[in-house]
């Protein structure tokens, strides 16, 4: 079944190379499918193509962490983090303050 669902995104990536939803889904199932050095290759293209396309952020400072690149991961989260506030997006901004904060060792535990 995952070969076929990425043989899928690989078709629709060949009909549009540049849509970034497509990219990010291919990131995602090569994540997925523990395909770091592909899963990287997407993530990384959509940071450069399409720097605004906020998910992405999360997912490869997640991989970052996952693949013991601390200092990576704490630069993508603070990328992402800018790009949320820029286009207002306080749900995802929240997201990525959080895995910063756990990357970082700052959990904080309510009172």
């Amino acid at each position: 079944m995952q070969s076929t669902r990425l043989a899928k995104l690989l078709e629709f990536l060949s009909n549009d190379p540049h849509d970034p939803f497509v990219l990010y889904a291919l990131a995602t199932e090569y994540n997925n499918s523990n395909d770091v050095e592909k899963a990287f290759e997407y993530y990384l293209k959509l940071t450069q193509d399409h720097p605004d396309y906020v998910g992405t952020y999360y997912h490869l400072g997640k991989l970052y962490e996952k693949e013991q690149q601390k200092d990576a991961a704490l630069e993508i989260y603070q990328k992402g983090m800018s790009v949320a506030r820029n286009k207002r997006d306080m749900h995802a901004f929240s997201e990525l303050q959080g895995a910063y904060n756990s990357a970082a060792g700052l959990d904080y535990e309510d009172d």
